[in-house]
């Protein structure tokens, strides 16, 4: 069950008085005088969800809210959530009711739901009032992106020219979708690849490894080849229209890297 916002507040909860607090209580009106903000954030949240089932969720309002402490303090997913179960200001903020202790990915799940245009959309807004109070006139912007701890596997010569085959054959795969369709050939091998790459690494001999290395070299050349052939289609590509044409230009570029990477 997903909400707009919780109609019932909380009275135990109070800002304090120390500066950052301060802040966030004048941001808290700011996103109070523009109740508009949270249809946007709430159409990303729902989709094409129902909203009248399920677990009560966080409030589009509470995404909204958590979202700005993350970047206003510039803090990670699991920090954030450390904050707000610690911090009675934080919480007063964002709203969160009584034993609603959101966890990092619970956060990290809402807050990236929302899309890039939904925040141009709320940036517009508040710059919008801002200009109004002659306070900021948003001639620059600023970016922050967080890292996020995630999996990458150990770069083995295998499992990078997996990689290659793989991106080489989706663009591959992307060019034959252009109109009209170029005339290039070509053979999808991942499976086949993935095949050899499986036996490289649970191999016991070394003659039982290096002859799936080989296949697997092998089958890399191929790629290449198609690859190549694509490219010079490619070069001089005029697509049924600007877009179509635009599109083969960068399937091109995004080629020529592949390959350049992949030799």
């Amino acid at each position: 069950m997903r909400q707009k916002r919780d109609p019932q507040r909380n009275l135990l909860y109070l800002m304090a008085r120390n500066k950052v607090a301060r802040e966030l209580e004048a941001i808290s009106r700011v996103l109070d005088h523009h109740p508009a903000i949270l249809d946007l954030v709430f159409r990303d949240l729902v989709k094409y969800q129902r909203t009248d089932t399920g677990r009560q969720g966080m409030t589009a309002e509470q995404v909204l809210r958590c979202a700005i402490l993350k970047q206003y303090r510039e803090l990670t997913y699991e920090e954030l959530a450390f904050h707000l179960q610690d911090s009675l200001a934080f919480r007063s903020f964002a709203r969160l009711g009584m034993g609603q202790y959101p966890c990092g990915s619970t956060l990290q799940e809402n807050i990236t739901a929302t899309s890039a245009e939904t925040w141009e959309a709320v940036n517009r807004v508040l710059l919008e009032q801002a200009a109004q109070q002659k306070v900021e006139k948003g001639r620059a912007v600023r970016l922050d992106s967080t890292v996020v701890e995630t999996h990458i596997h150990h770069p083995t010569d295998s499992t990078l020219l997996l990689d290659g085959i793989r991106v080489i054959t989706r663009l591959l795969q992307a060019g034959k979708e252009l109109t009209p369709t170029p005339w290039y050939t070509f053979a999808d091998h991942q499976r086949a690849a993935r095949k050899r790459g499986l036996q490289i690494q649970g191999a016991r001999k070394d003659t039982v490894r290096l002859k799936a290395y080989r296949e697997l070299l092998s089958l890399a050349h191929r790629v290449l080849g198609y690859a190549r052939q694509a490219m010079a289609e490619l070069q001089g590509f005029v697509g049924a229209d600007l877009e179509e044409t635009i599109a083969a230009h960068k399937i091109l570029a995004q080629l020529e890297r592949a390959v350049s990477l992949l030799r």
